[in-house]
């Protein structure tokens, strides 16, 4: 047995910032309502309001991918890293 405390990763990581990032992002976007309750510019003869809205569904969709991989790649060396240091 070592007398060597065992080290553990930091559980806030940029990795884990940026991920938060991701997810929070389209709350914020569509809770601040202020910076969007205008009809100008008009995008094919849509207002501003709704265009904005729906353009938030695949961005929302683009960020939570983008965390769910930044995820993933984050656990898969957590786990390598705890694997590599209990051989």
């Amino acid at each position: 047995m070592s007398d060597l405390p065992e080290v553990k990763p930091p559980v806030v990581t940029p990795v884990r910032v940026v991920i938060g990032l991701c997810l929070l992002a389209p709350f914020v976007a569509m809770l601040w309502v202020g910076s969007y309750t205008k009809t100008d510019p008009a995008f094919i003869g849509i207002p501003f309001f709704y265009w904005y809205q729906l353009l938030w569904v695949p961005l929302s969709t683009v960020l939570t991918v983008i965390a769910y991989q930044l995820w993933r790649r984050d656990q898969r060396a957590r786990t390598s890293a705890k694997g590599g240091a209990d051989a």
